[in-house]
């Protein structure tokens, strides 16, 4: 330990380190559960999926800012898509030049599967810990995320990711 280290410092790293090890254990989680649902999907794909589970049908340039990619980038991830038949294209019935994407019914089917079974690998992991652990988990998870401005998931509702 360098001796010019606060206590403070030591421990906000650690921190990063707990965060870092326990995301990509919800990787691994989220990926075990898309590919036992749709094998064929990849993370980012199922991502935009999500996106438009939870935000409804987008434009091209909506979607690319919720996903905070580039427009060719989102472009290309939903073609994959629509060849797989996950997302389809339509037009806005006021502005026929503006083009919404939407979830097919397999897509819709796909994100609600998907999350269900890793809802409940997470549930399998938490049980698994201490009720007093658990308890402190909770607290510090409403912190992290109250930080990081992120809106908590309600009991039930679908993840953005």
């Amino acid at each position: 330990m360098v001796a010019s280290q606060s206590a403070p410092d030591n421990d906000a790293e650690a921190m990063v380190g707990a965060l870092l090890t326990a995301s990509r254990l919800l990787v691994a989680v989220s990926a075990r559960s898309l590919a036992a649902v749709e094998e064929s999907l990849t993370l980012p794909q199922f991502r935009m999926l999500v996106a438009l589970h939870t935000r409804g049908p987008l434009s091209l340039s909506a979607l690319a800012a919720e996903l905070d990619v580039q427009p060719s980038t989102a472009m290309r991830m939903i073609d994959r898509l629509v060849a797989v038949s996950m997302v389809e294209r339509g037009t806005v019935p006021h502005d026929r030049r503006t083009t919404l994407i939407s979830l097919t019914a397999a897509g819709r089917r796909t994100v609600t599967e998907a999350t269900e079974r890793r809802r409940k690998e997470i549930a399998r992991i938490v049980e698994a810990m201490p009720a007093v652990r658990r308890r402190e988990l909770l607290k510090a998870l409403h912190a992290f995320t109250e930080a990081g401005s992120e809106p908590s998931v309600s009991a039930g509702a679908v993840p953005v990711w």
